[in-house]
């Protein structure tokens, strides 16, 4: 599989993502890997090395425009070496699933070198048992969850044997570099203006395709009987959320907590109760943060807490395409509904409105708006942004991944625990990787909004516990 879909310059949600990050909000996603047996940082770089042509954005980093009119470009670093890119974390000792945990909550605070590709593995080749271990670290400009699912296919093999790679065609990598050969500052100033008119064009285009494509669903006679629900989740996108524990002032310090469950047990809790698993995962983190507001003396009746849950957009034909391709849902839960089982059909009953009013396409028309607006009102928007209060208290993300085991230079990948970056007073964020038959919980907080996420991991792991009981 190549990673196809390469375009120039960036969308203006991938943009987003630059003009977003500051010191105290790093966009950084990633993952933390365990590899069964010793992977060496040599072998590592030589099997990077030999597979970047397949996935050539890789050898590109940010391009700022000049002008400022448009959103920066996508060009090949000349400069590009791969040492700045594959780093050996040096080591007295093996190291431990704490010391990791540690390890990539210092690694995902800093921000990355705008200079070169944005993208960093860091190799620790002597992990406890034998074995070693990985972290990843991406910039969320160059990929969502369902993109970096999509890169592991090209990375990673089913076997330990590595397959034949497609052949590098020497002169297509001379063409591409060819083509990022510096401008003269008027051909730039034509490209701006011109990509600028174009994708002013296009996102008019598409904002109309949207409306038309809302109208004609809500024009059918079973949309129309569900008015009453769209009315109900307005809210959830215009009024502000409470302000929970965990939604406060934020350093970029990042401080993480691990968790996994039986991707088997979790359907089993699914079949039982009637739902998804996603239901599942959402009923186990209300739990928690239920109990995790309590026991920070806040009260739960009448409380809710707001999702924000990203939802893929891309099509068959999008899959091994880079960049984000996402829209999300505004999710409210209520923290007083003691019952868990109340809990899961309550959850499982807003998810099924919520896909029945196609509330995520509508969203996208929000973006659509964003996206007309010119390049440089974008940028100093984001660079702006600070509202007194968070829109959401905290992203959960749930991205599935492959169910068989994936083999890295012949070492098996044995776990991966996700990583989503938080901020803006979004101080607790969750991602959730499904691979090789677990659920992996990555818990992403910042050190000074939540200095105990350990204690929301206790509770986590208490609610999944709780809901096996339930399911036999």
């Amino acid at each position: 599989m190549k990673i196809s879909g390469l375009s120039k310059r960036l969308s203006f949600l991938d943009a987003a993502f630059l003009y977003l990050e500051r010191k105290e909000c790093p966009m950084n996603i990633g993952a933390a890997c365990i590899f069964e047996g010793k992977l060496t940082h040599e072998e590592l770089t030589r099997y990077i090395e030999e597979r970047l042509h397949l996935v050539p954005r890789y050898l590109q980093k940010i391009s700022p425009d000049p002008f400022n009119l448009a959103h920066p470009e996508w060009e090949f670093d000349r400069n590009f070496n791969i040492k700045n890119h594959i780093i050996k974390i040096k080591q007295n000792k093996p190291f431990k699933l704490k010391d990791l945990v540690k390890l990539s909550g210092e690694i995902m605070s800093e921000l990355m070198d705008r200079n070169k590709p944005l993208w960093e593995l860091y190799v620790i080749e002597n992990f406890e048992g034998g074995n070693s271990a990985m972290i990843a670290k991406v910039h969320h400009c160059m990929a969502d969850g369902i993109s970096g699912v999509d890169l592991m296919k090209v990375l990673f093999e089913m076997t330990p044997h590595a397959s034949a790679l497609p052949q590098k065609d020497e002169s297509a990598g001379s063409k591409l570099f060819e083509a990022s050969k510096p401008k003269e500052p008027i051909e730039k100033l034509f490209d701006s203006f011109l990509h600028t008119v174009r994708e002013t064009m296009t996102k008019m285009i598409e904002f109309q395709g949207g409306l038309l494509y809302m109208a004609t669903i809500f024009s059918r006679p079973d949309t129309i009987k569900s008015l009453p629900q769209i009315a109900e989740l307005i809210p959830a996108v215009t009024a502000p959320p409470p302000i929970l524990p965990f939604n406060a002032e934020c350093s970029g310090q990042r401080r993480l907590a691990w968790t996994e469950f039986s991707f088997t047990e979790a359907r089993k809790i699914r079949n039982f109760l009637g739902g998804t698993v996603n239901d599942v995962v959402l009923t186990a983190l209300t739990k928690a943060v239920s109990d995790y507001t309590k026991f920070h003396g806040q009260k739960v009746k009448n409380n809710f807490v707001r999702y924000m849950v990203p939802v893929s957009l891309r099509q068959k034909d999008q899959h091994g395409s880079l960049g984000n391709l996402i829209s999300f849902l505004p999710v409210e839960i209520p923290l007083d509904i003691e019952d868990p089982i109340k809990l899961f059909k309550y959850i499982n009953g807003k998810m099924s409105k919520m896909k029945e009013t196609h509330m995520a396409e509508g969203l996208m028309l929000v973006g659509a708006m964003y996206a007309m607006i010119p390049a440089p009102i974008q940028a100093a928007l984001c660079a702006t942004a600070n509202l007194p209060f968070p829109p959401f208290n905290m992203v959960a993300t749930n991205v599935p991944g492959p169910q068989i085991p994936l083999y890295l230079a012949g070492k098996k990948m044995i776990k991966q625990y996700p990583y989503v970056p938080v901020g803006y007073k979004l101080g607790l964020g969750c991602a959730i990787l499904s691979y090789n038959q677990t659920l992996y919980f990555g818990l992403s907080s910042d050190a000074k909004a939540m200095n105990d996420v350990e204690k929301f991991k206790e509770f986590l792991d208490h609610a999944l516990i709780g809901l096996s009981k339930i399911a036999g």
